[in-house]
This record gives structure tokens, C-alpha cells and sequence, in this order.
């Protein structure tokens, strides 16, 4: 389940007035069935057979007959078996959003939304508590109630909605780069100038100093593409931009990263609200920016879809095309977020009608 579809079922959630619990498989992994041969070394402390005691450990192996943490096809395995048990119950899946099962009967539906271990069920609460009933008969698990905290996202119920920030998250990074008590800012970056050279963000020239690997940069840079990715689309295009100049990052960009952070800091609060009883209606925009990127002569695309007035997806990055026009760049972008309309309309299509929600 990717973080768009995990948003729609939230925004879903608050406009049905639906409950949302969270279960967790314990060792998870270790449940699903091998499609190979696959061999190993014996471990430490594992017995010989009373024929073999007499050959050295290292010439033996020992075959593996259910799926182990660290190897490749783990995740697979235990997606295959955790998918067989649940289309066994009457669930329905579809390709478009292949962690997402769902099960509708006469008196309501349950919908629940994989994330390797992490199982958010949502739904009407007869039917959760059928589904956490038998999930529990078929595997160990941790039953964590209301869905508070998945995925790194704080998720607060209200009467009149449902709340996800990241301020936790934000707090952990600002203190990790040392900049918990610096002064807030009101935007995430500075206003760029016409002038090229003038260009606060402009590549590394000749005379500039790279900067080494004692300052974080590139984590720097992770840090705030997860926050830009979840909750935060307000620092999408400034983390963007800065995230051109990893391989080569000088004091100026540096200082760009800087800035986000103390806009963060004044802005630590921050989140999406889905509210309840509203209309489940999707709405896109789309813009583009002519040569955002005057350097390399590169056009900005970005894009916004809301479901209730709230953003469930956005995307702000750097036109991979030399647009000749604004009329050029304008169409790029919109292609980019039709394609991402068409498959938000499929997801929201197949959830709503498998759900039985008009």
C-alpha cells in the first residue's frame, strides 16, 4: 500500500464516519511457503543428527522449508499466503491496488490495507471485529486498537475528522540536524532572482567549494523528501530543487536546507484534516513553470489532487523534456497529471464500488 491509497482510505474514513483499527503480525515473514530449494549453513546451537555427528558442521547444510528475514523473496511469500487466506474469505482484490482487500456483506463492509505486517483495517465495526477475529484464528497477532500511528504518520480522531500530521517526525529531525531551537521562518525557501547568476540555487560554479561528507547533506535531503512526500506538500518544490545538487552541494544549497528547517520549526504542527460528512469528490490541478531551471533550461511540472478539499496526492519535480514554450510546458504537465488522474480515478472506483459506497 502506497502512501496515496493509505490517504484516500483516511479521507474515506472521515467522510463515511467509518472506524479504523491497526493490527500487527508478529514474525510475519516466517509464515509464508518457499516456491524454491533454498539451503543454508547450519546456525549455532542447532543439533546434528545422530548419523551425521561424526562430519564437521561445515560440509552439511540444512534445507529451509518456510521463508526467512533477509531473503529476497520473503515480502513475496508472505504477500502470496497472506492474499490466498484472505481471497479463502471472500475478499476481493484488484491489480490496481493489490494490498488493498475488501469484503462487503448485508450489513456493512471492511477494508483492509497491507503494509508488509502492518494490517489497517477499515470499515463498519461489526465487520472489523469479524475480520480481527479471524485474522487472529490464522496467524500471531498484536491487535494495536485505534489506528493512531502507521507509516511514521500521527493520526488524530475528531468529532468533525481525522487528523494526520508528522510533528513527532519533525521534531526528531530538526533535533537531529541541530536546529530545534533555531528561529522559525514563514516560507520554506528564499525568492529566487531573474538575474541567472544571481540565482541562489544555481550549480556549483568553479570557484565554489563541494561541500564534504561531514555535513548530512544527502540526509538531510531524506529527511525532508519523506516529510514533502506524506504530509507536507507545502516543502515539496523547495525540497525538490534542492535535491538536484546532491552529488555536488556547496554552502549556498546547504543554506537552503537550512531554511526548510527553520520553517519547519515554525510550522512543526502542521498536517492534513480530512473532514467527516464531506463530499468524496475528486479534484485535480495541474501547473507547470517555464524554465524553472534556467541552468540546464528545464520546465517545473506540478500537480495537486484533493478528495473533499483535502490533498490525497501531489507531486512537484523537473521536466525531463526541453520545453520551447510555455504552451510546450503547460501540456507536459497536464499529460503528467492526467496519467496520475486516471489511475486515482481507477483506485478510488474499484474501493468505493467494492465497498458499496455511491
Amino acid at each position: 500500500m502506497d502512501a496515496i491509497t493509505f490517504r484516500f482510505l483516511m479521507s474515506l474514513a472521515a467522510s463515511q464516519n467509518l472506524e479504523m483499527y491497526l493490527m500487527d503480525v508478529v514474525t510475519a515473514y516466517l509464515y509464508g511457503s518457499l516456491e524454491n530449494e533454498i539451503y543454508m549453513k547450519i546456525p549455532e546451537g542447532l543439533k546434528m543428527p545422530e548419523d551425521l555427528k561424526s562430519k564437521a558442521k561445515e560440509i552439511c547444510s540444512v534445507r529451509l522449508q518456510r521463508s526467512l528475514y533477509g531473503l529476497k523473496q520473503s515480502g513475496r511469500m508472505w504477500y502470496n499466503r497472506l492474499s490466498e487466506y484472505l481471497l479463502s474469505k471472500d475478499y476481493v482484490n484488484n491489480a490496481i491496488c493489490p494490498c488493498v482487500f475488501i469484503k462487503k456483506s448485508s450489513s456493512g463492509f471492511v477494508i483492509i490495507a497491507v503494509y508488509v505486517d502492518d494490517l489497517n483495517m477499515i470499515g463498519t465495526q461489526k465487520e472489523i471485529d469479524d475480520a480481527r477475529t479471524h485474522m487472529k484464528e490464522e496467524f500471531e497477532m498484536k491487535d494495536l486498537g485505534k489506528t493512531k500511528f502507521c507509516l511514521g504518520l500521527q493520526i488524530e480522531h475528531f468529532q468533525d475528522g481525522i487528523f494526520v500530521h508528522q510533528s513527532n517526525y519533525t521534531k526528531r529531525v530538526l533535533k537531529r540536524f541541530y536546529m530545534d531551537k533555531a528561529t522559525p521562518l514563514s516560507t520554506p525557501m528564499v525568492n529566487r532572482s531573474l538575474d541567472v547568476e544571481k540565482d541562489p540555487f544555481r550549480p556549483c560554479e568553479d570557484n565554489e567549494e563541494v561541500l564534504g561528507p561531514e555535513v548530512p547533506y544527502m540526509s538531510a535531503i531524506g529527511g525532508l523528501m519523506y516529510l514533502a512526500n506524506c504530509t507536507r506538500p507545502d516543502i515539496a518544490f523547495a525540497t525538490n530543487l534542492l535535491a538536484r545538487y546532491s552529488s555536488s552541494p556547496t554552502r549556498r544549497h546547504w543554506n537552503g536546507i537550512k531554511h526548510i528547517f527553520r520553517y519547519l520549526q515554525g510550522s512543526i504542527d502542521l498536517g492534513l484534516f480530512y473532514p467527516k460528512n464531506s463530499k468524496c469528490v475528486l479534484v485535480g490541478f495541474a501547473d507547470a513553470g517555464y524554465l524553472s531551471d534556467p541552468h540546464k533550461a528545464r520546465s517545473q511540472t506540478g500537480y495537486v489532487f484533493t478528495i473533499g478539499g483535502t490533498a490525497v496526492s501531489w507531486r512537484s519535480q523537473k521536466q525531463t523534456l526541453v520545453a520551447t514554450s510555455s504552451n510546450y510546458a503547460e501540456t507536459i504537465a497536464l499529460h503528467e497529471a492526467c496519467r496520475e488522474c486516471v489511475w486515482l480515478r481507477s483506485m478510488t472506483h474499484h474501493i468505493q464500488e467494492s465497498s458499496g459506497i455511491s
